[in-house]
């Protein structure tokens, strides 16, 4: 759980699961997320071996994140929590809101 821990963490991974990204492409898909946060989470899922940061020798300087082999296993592992919560919580959620009402 230390792995994925936080609010931040496991969004990370399914973005990361789509294709590999940039910071600044992360921070677009991930709205609300602060930069600090963001760089602190890669670096935690870089050292333990989840995410892999790709510096690009080039002008400007470009770096890219992906997931490594224990990154998308780990992503296969979340599958069912992800499934669970979109049944649970978002699938609740959508029925406690108000009716929308017709009337004239």
């Amino acid at each position: 759980m230390d792995v994925v821990g936080g609010k931040w963490k496991v969004l990370i991974l399914w973005a990361l699961d789509e294709r590999p990204r940039r910071f600044g492409e992360l921070r677009r898909v991930l709205p609300g997320v602060s930069e600090k946060v963001l760089a602190s989470h890669l670096r935690e899922l870089e050292d333990d071996g989840i995410v892999l940061r790709e510096d690009f020798a080039e002008v400007p300087p470009r770096v890219e994140y992906s997931l490594t082999e224990l990154g998308r296993g780990l992503n296969r592992a979340l599958e069912p929590l992800g499934r669970w919560g979109r049944e649970h919580v978002l699938g609740k959620a959508s029925h406690n809101e108000a009716p929308v009402s017709h009337a004239p």
